[in-house]
């Protein structure tokens, strides 16, 4: 039986249009059930404290539990790979840094492309780096360590959150522009680092200054010099390691967010604007400028902006990780 010209037609349009009426009706029940964000670093650290704060607010907006998943190793990537290998539908999302999606992305063999197999959804908060040391070494000041570095004929053991961190390549920086040489030993976050470097097991490492503030103002460790550009506001008197005697040293360490590539648009929007909504509460600003950690702009604070800067970030250190033969098994 043939179909009248107008009713077959009317038959393709509805055809047609069915994706997008399914995608604004997906979008008008997202979430239905519990989200997980994927954390690529240990309970206790920056990246995992900054989960938390944000997943419990945006909770509240959705309507939903963010269940925090702390999958370890690889420098992230394996949290990553979670990501990138879940269902299109908004219910896995991943928080990233720095470390997660620059340094281990150019570093390890992966099974996905950290731009092509990603989602963006926004900018988060940062913080900066700064070189800590156990209370056991004898310089006092930042000068005073460089000169103290020149003159060791042993290596001095160098923390750092895996090969091609952020921690690692301020490490590499360091002692090749003071004429240092360290031995590097990874961990898996920040917090064990930060253990062991109270219990004197390591000399020196570059961790995230808002997850380690207490513990330097409680004189379990020293703060010698911050990664920044500018002094940070929480430790106005620790200079920054480019007025110690080192020009040129600097790295910040960023978060953002992401979720699985595909995912539909309704949905990104939706998660978009319950981070921008966690972002502007009160309660969540106070928390995390008690942490030290600096909000992004709310204009930055979505998925173009997230892809351009990471881009830029990739651009400026992948050439100077490659140059340094950087490889995931040293």
């Amino acid at each position: 039986m043939k179909l009248p010209r107008r009713r077959f037609l009317d038959l393709v349009a509805s055809a047609i249009a069915l994706p997008t009426t399914f995608c604004l009706a997906w979008a008008e029940t997202y979430p239905s059930r519990p989200i997980a964000m994927m954390v690529g670093f240990p309970p206790g650290g920056p990246t995992d404290t900054l989960a938390r704060i944000l997943g419990d607010a945006m909770g509240h907006s959705l309507g939903q539990t963010i269940v925090i998943e702390n999958v370890t190793g690889a420098s992230g990537t394996i949290a990553t790979g979670r990501v990138v290998h879940a269902n299109p539908d908004g219910y896995t999302i991943g928080i990233g840094n720095w470390t997660s999606h620059v340094g281990s992305a150019a570093i390890y063999p992966l099974d996905y492309d950290v731009f092509k197999d990603l989602q963006p959804i926004a900018l988060l908060a940062a913080a900066p780096l700064w070189i800590l040391g156990k209370n056991a070494l004898p310089p006092k000041t930042a000068p005073e360590l460089i000169a103290w570095l020149k003159t060791r004929s042993q290596p001095t053991a160098f923390g750092t959150i895996g090969a091609g961190s952020a921690a690692h390549l301020v490490g590499l920086s360091f002692a090749r522009d003071i004429g240092a040489r360290f031995d590097y030993v990874p961990y898996r976050g920040g917090a064990p680092a930060m253990q062991d470097l109270i219990g004197g097991q390591i000399d020196l490492t570059c961790l995230e200054a808002s997850s380690t503030l207490a513990n330097v103002q409680a004189g379990k460790f020293k703060a010698y010099a911050v990664m920044s550009e500018t002094r940070w506001s929480k430790s106005p008197n620790t200079p920054t390691m480019i007025e110690s005697g080192v020009p040129g040293l600097s790295l910040s360490f960023w978060h953002g967010l992401w979720t699985t590539a595909r995912t539909p648009k309704e949905v990104v929007d939706r998660i978009v604007d319950a981070v921008q909504t966690a972002l502007v509460d009160p309660n969540v600003r106070q928390r995390l400028d008690g942490l030290g950690m600096v909000i992004f702009p709310r204009g930055q604070q979505n998925p173009k902006a997230l892809a351009t800067y990471h881009e830029a970030e990739a651009a400026k250190w992948w050439p100077v990780i490659n140059a340094a033969g950087i490889k995931a098994s040293n």
